[in-house]
């Protein structure tokens, strides 16, 4: 357009061509800018990349995000301590949190780690029963990741930790999960379900741990706790770390439990081979080596059978594991006569230092940084075009 305008005419007008040069280009980075910002990749789907996708029962993919953090000075914000009496018949006194906090059953030390201990300061008469905690969690979960980072577990002749859920309502039909119990000095971990009358064990399932035996000497498959006499339906560790004092010594571990449609799954670790997902938050169970325990959805429907389950934590003592096995366990006396002297708990102990519950976050689509890129821009299209004609007109 200018070669047509005389000489000094078109000199006078080039810096200003020059500056609608400058303005059409910039118009044009803004539009490529605004198409970049609007791709769905630019936002929540590259993040997925920082974490690995998981596969649900029905295909669709997923990831697992925090949904409640246990841990330091808020730890027992979101528990209640139970007072009544212990079902398993345990010769033990379950304090509420005002004594449990008082006489030191229940505290958080300076670095954060949160203790919870039978007594083991006061010498009892024969049949007392000994002060002691348990504490269910305020939320009910169905279906998670349920991840325990811990120093210690308690141990010792006569004593019966355990770290599980339970359902609400008639025990067993909603279900009970023992993911951490053993007794005595017991060096192997043993993972339990309690169902209703519809749930079994798969023995070809792929897990190191081992199917526990029933009085018959056959494998206890059935899960059914309505069957007089049926302690579940449960599996043992294969390491001799995962429980006792080899436990503690170590430095504790993680452990994790998984429930969701593709079953209930448990896995150990030692404190020197914890995944660098969990360390990082962002666990992908998927890469992790096969549970040491699982109940599979062949055998018993995982959203159907365990519903609205609260996270306890206990220790109890004597009682219907503890007490009955007590004289083949290898230890001295007898289970009550043991419960008189506090110095025989010393062990009886948690020392953790986080519990993390993951929710499953479902992904719904991921596209490539192509598409994104192309699907942005069009949708930012009908808006810069007519800017973008507006400035062709005066170059």
């Amino acid at each position: 357009m200018l070669s047509m305008l005389p000489p000094g005419l078109s000199s006078l007008l080039q810096p200003f061509q020059q500056r609608r040069i400058h303005c059409g280009v910039l118009l044009w980075a803004g539009a490529l800018t605004l198409a970049i910002l609007a791709a769905p990749s630019h936002g929540k789907a590259l993040n997925t990349g920082l974490t690995r996708l998981e596969t649900s029962a029905n295909g669709s993919q997923f990831i697992w995000t925090i949904q409640d953090t246990y841990a330091g000075e808020s730890f027992f914000d979101g528990f209640t301590f139970y007072t009544g009496p212990d079902p398993t018949h345990g010769t033990v006194n379950y304090t509420d949190n005002v004594t449990a906090f008082d006489t030191g059953l229940a505290f958080v030390n300076p670095d954060g780690t949160v203790v919870m201990k039978g007594d083991n300061t006061t010498t009892l008469q024969s049949g007392v029963n000994r002060n002691s905690v348990r504490i269910s969690s305020n939320t009910e979960y169905n279906t998670g990741l349920f991840i325990l980072d811990l120093n210690r577990a308690p141990w010792g002749c006569g004593v019966w930790p355990a770290w599980w859920t339970l359902g609400s309502g008639t025990w067993p039909f909603q279900g009970e999960i023992d993911i951490i119990e053993g007794v005595h000095d017991n060096e192997h971990n043993q993972v339990t379900w309690h169902t209703s009358p519809n749930c079994s064990l798969t023995p070809t399932a792929n897990m190191t741990g081992s199917i526990v035996e029933g009085g018959n000497g056959q494998l206890n498959l059935d899960c059914d706790g309505t069957i007089a006499g049926n302690a579940g339906c449960g599996v043992t560790e294969w390491s001799r770390a995962s429980y006792g004092p080899t436990f503690d010594a170590a430095g504790g571990g993680v452990f994790a439990m998984k429930w969701d449609d593709t079953g209930i799954a448990v896995w150990s670790f030692y404190r020197s081979a914890v995944p660098n997902d969990i360390q990082i938050g962002q666990p992908a169970p998927s890469t992790w080596n096969e549970p040491v325990a699982i109940l599979e959805p062949a055998g018993c429907n995982p959203i159907t059978n365990f519903i609205n389950h609260s996270i306890i934590f206990d220790i109890t003592f004597c009682g219907d594991w503890a007490g009955n096995s007590y004289a083949t366990s290898g230890c001295p006396g007898t289970c009550p006569d043991r419960l008189m002297d506090p110095a025989n708990f010393v062990n009886a102990s948690w020392s953790i230092n986080s519990l993390k519950v993951y929710k499953r976050q479902t992904i719904l689509a991921q596209a490539n940084d192509a598409t994104s890129l192309v699907q942005g821009a069009a949708r930012f299209l009908p808006y810069t075009l007519p800017v973008l004609l507006l400035a062709a007109m005066w170059l």
